[in-house]
């Protein structure tokens, strides 16, 4: 998956706007009321998933979170990509461990390989530094393990699909 090549405008949610590479990300921190936390909260990182990672989801997944009835499971979907402290690419290279999200459940950081990872999603662009805070671009989109998303029948891979 190339880079969206995100370019810092601001603040995060910002950035995020400008860029045209995360429009469901927007409109869903829209929804879930967090918008403002990403445009004023100093000291955050976001791992933030590309709207080919949204994509990605089952269709019904996506559907289904992007719902008003659901709006509570996609605030902790949105904040489980939170961290309330500054990570960069030079804190997580070289380390394995977790780290609390703000939706309370721990991320698994691991810069042992090549690629910095986050649960399993790449980082495809690394250090994307906003006026109050860094976002790190992933690949897909991360789902705190106390949440599960509606429609799960859609979780199955359909025969045939690898797991991408």
């Amino acid at each position: 998956m190339p880079s969206p090549n995100l370019m810092p405008k601001g603040n995060m949610f910002t950035t995020l706007q400008g860029s045209g590479s995360f429009t469901i990300l927007t409109k869903a921190l829209d929804s879930a009321q967090l918008s403002k936390v990403l445009a004023s909260q100093p000291n955050l990182t976001l791992f933030a998933p590309t709207d080919e990672a949204f994509k990605a989801l089952p269709p019904a997944e996506l559907t289904a979170l992007m719902l008003p009835d659901n709006a509570q499971i996609l605030q902790k979907v949105l904040i489980y990509h939170l961290v309330n402290l500054q990570l960069d690419s030079a804190k997580i290279k070289g380390s394995k461990g977790k780290v609390p999200s703000v939706e309370a459940s721990q991320l698994q950081l691991d810069g042992s390989g090549d690629v910095l990872k986050v649960d399993g999603a790449d980082i495809i662009q690394p250090d994307v530094r906003a006026t109050n805070g860094i976002i790190q671009v992933v690949d897909k989109v991360l789902i705190p393990p106390d949440v599960t998303i509606p429609s799960a029948t859609a979780l199955a891979t359909p025969t045939g699909a690898t797991p991408g």
